[in-house]
């Protein structure tokens, strides 16, 4: 039987991030693998997302069977890689943002007010620096 959404406003080939919670349950409780694939690919897009939120209340809603602890696993991973990418952008950042300085590591760490090693953390992407201390390294190049 194909999927068919009661009581709600929205179409099962509307794009999934627009679909309501309602139909968002509807589809981990009734779906197929067409659905899932679907949801699987805008979670992945967007791991915070609207789809995303809908789904993870939906998982907590219902009991943990069926596709509740898959889509939980699902959403865990992908926010896992969004992190790890996430890591990756801000530690390219600071490599810039220390070659752009002309300073040497020691001297960029001290005028931000970290130590060189926890300066080579950041660079490495192994630590994400606090917002702040971000901010401070932007300062010291003029951005």
């Amino acid at each position: 039987m194909a999927l068919a959404f009661r009581n709600v406003d929205a179409a099962v080939d509307d794009p999934v991030d627009t679909w309501p919670a309602e139909a968002v349950r509807a589809a981990l409780e009734r779906g197929g693998l067409s659905h899932w694939r679907r949801m699987r690919a805008a979670i992945e897009a967007d791991p915070w997302g609207p789809l995303a939120r809908r789904v993870e209340e939906g998982i907590t809603i219902d009991p943990p069977y069926g596709t509740g602890p898959l889509f939980a696993e699902l959403l865990a991973g992908a926010r896992r890689r969004a992190e790890a990418a996430e890591r990756v952008v801000v530690a390219a950042e600071i490599r810039d943002l220390l070659e752009e300085s002309g300073l040497t590591r020691a001297e960029f760490a001290s005028r931000v007010g970290t130590s060189t090693s926890r300066l080579s953390t950041y660079l490495t992407g192994s630590v994400v620096p606090s917002a702040a201390l971000l901010v401070r390294m932007r300062r010291v190049v003029g951005r």
